[in-house]
């Protein structure tokens, strides 16, 4: 590797070290002693991006794509040391993590290849009507405008696509806005490094240095500290339920409250419908299995929940249990990720009515997959298993008759993604349950398995509270740009006083 690790903050492109020290926790090698954030640095790495607005927020669509552009080539001229420190820091394998970062540079050359386009700036013009009755129309054009500095959280789970420069940061710096990230400690030296190209991309493109600044973690003030701040006008956050509401809270008890766009798991449900069933229930078991391990079930869109008539049971679960069992331990991203798979593991083993079909325990970072499964009624009359468990644990959910699949169906609360398994004989049922599920999600898929997002213009990532603290948004996809603009109306202002985008 010819890259070594600083530890340091980089903000407005200048390294600084803070007061009070951590040690990173990798998987492999040694750990990296890295510099504290505290709320000073902060202050300092808001109030330039505060100040880099006033330039940044007013240039132009091309500019903004080029330097997305630049990100993405400095990130790729970086591209083995990333991939070695972050295999070495979270225990992905070479090839998820080359994959991981393919997707990072390709989202950032989308948003330079969306904001060129235009059409997200929503432009409208209704010209004025002087001589209408009983009174005329002043001259009326709309456009969407940056908000201002942007919080970023890194996420555990995707050092790279949803970390330093992923779709917060992307979509953030797109839409004309400074982003001020802070690090995740379970992988300070990718993000380092990533953080460095980033700089290094805003310097040869000629812009403030305050465009973008990484404070490092190593406590919960700096969270607090940042989406606190009051020259911040939103956030970005992709992690745990108990984190994002914590963060939500605070931005909505701020003097002046800001949006925070925080994307906070989900359980996925899948249904299977009887003809479908009938058909393939051992290939429907199989193949959820594998999507409930694929990366050891650390991924946002793991269907941890799988719905099925208890008549048809047997063969999903015999179909699940088998791939499961020749899965061995693998190694969780964080010891705390681990410790709280195993915790909800134990509270889905002991709630009333569930029945352990496959059961393991692994200590340390290691985990192994569960499956369980109940019925219909002890679901709906315990809503702790609907609660999501981090890792590759699935519950079958057996109901008695299709009325019961569309009581649970209604039972459960806002997801990321539902999914219809169904042959052309169930379409009565599924169109039954359609109404439902869209209510529930902001992804309704079919006959597939919802682990892993397409980055495309129709995508939406997030859906109802808890999957997100704002139904109307994605962090995936172009339509991402949108939590980071608001509209303005311009009334009657001369020709070379508007945006150039609306001359």
């Amino acid at each position: 590797m010819t890259y070594q690790p600083h530890g340091q903050h980089l903000i407005a492109g200048e390294r600084l070290a803070g007061e009070t020290r951590f040690t990173s926790h990798p998987v492999t090698g040694a750990g990296l002693e890295v510099s504290c954030g505290s709320a000073d640095l902060v202050d300092r790495a808001v109030q330039a991006a505060e100040e880099a607005f006033w330039t940044f927020g007013y240039t132009s669509r091309e500019d903004r794509a080029v330097l997305l552009e630049t990100i993405a080539e400095e990130i790729e001229a970086r591209g083995a040391d990333i991939t070695e420190i972050a295999m070495a820091e979270s225990g992905l394998p070479q090839a998820r993590l080359e994959g991981e970062r393919g997707r990072t540079t390709g989202q950032l050359r989308m948003f330079a290849d969306h904001i060129r386009k235009g059409d997200y700036l929503d432009r409208r013009h209704d010209p004025a009507l002087p001589d209408r009755q009983p009174l005329p129309r002043p001259d009326l054009r709309l456009m969407q405008r940056p908000v201002g500095p942007v919080a970023v959280f890194g996420a555990s789970n995707f050092p790279l696509a949803f970390s330093v420069a992923g779709g917060d940061t992307a979509s953030a710096l797109a839409a004309g806005c400074p982003v001020v990230v802070k690090g995740h400690e379970a992988h300070p030296g990718t993000g380092e490094l990533v953080a460095e190209a980033i700089a290094a991309a805003v310097a040869k493109c000629g812009l403030p240095g305050g465009v973008f600044s990484l404070v490092q973690g190593g406590s919960r003030e700096v969270g607090g500290a940042l989406v606190t701040h009051p020259l911040i006008a939103a956030a970005g956050f992709t992690g745990s339920l108990a984190g994002g509401r914590a963060l939500f809270d605070l931005c909505a008890q701020r003097p002046e409250p800001i949006p925070f766009f925080g994307e906070l798991g989900s359980v996925n449900p899948m249904f299977l419908l009887p003809e479908a069933v009938t058909a393939r229930g051992a290939e429907l078991g199989a193949g959820w299995a594998g999507s409930l391990t694929m990366g050891v079930g650390q991924f946002c869109t793991n269907p941890g929940i799988a719905v099925v008539l208890e008549e048809q049971a047997e063969a999903v679960i015999e179909g699940a249990r088998e791939v499961l069992a020749k899965t061995g331990a693998q190694v969780m991203l964080t010891e705390g990720i681990a410790e709280a798979y195993r915790k909800g593991t134990g509270q889905i083993a002991g709630a009333p009515g569930v029945r352990e079909v496959l059961t393991s325990m692994c200590a340390g970072r290691e985990a192994q997959p569960n499956l369980f499964v109940v019925s219909g009624k002890d679901w709906l009359g315990n809503h702790v298993l609907s609660d999501e468990v981090f890792g590759p644990l699935g519950l079958l959910v057996t109901v008695e008759s299709v009325d019961e699949m569309a009581k649970v169906a209604q039972s459960f609360r806002g997801q990321l993604t539902v999914t219809l398994h169904m042959d052309k004989g169930d379409a009565a049922l599924a169109g039954r349950l359609m109404p439902v599920l869209e209510r529930k999600a902001g992804r309704v898929m079919a006959n597939g398995f919802p682990t892993g997002v397409e980055v495309c213009d129709a995508m939406v990532h997030g859906g109802p509270y808890p999957a997100s603290t704002n139904f109307g948004a994605t962090s995936v996809g172009t339509m991402a740009i949108r939590r980071f603009l608001r509209p303005v109306c311009y009334q009657n202002i001369a020709e070379d006083l508007l945006p150039e985008d609306l001359r």
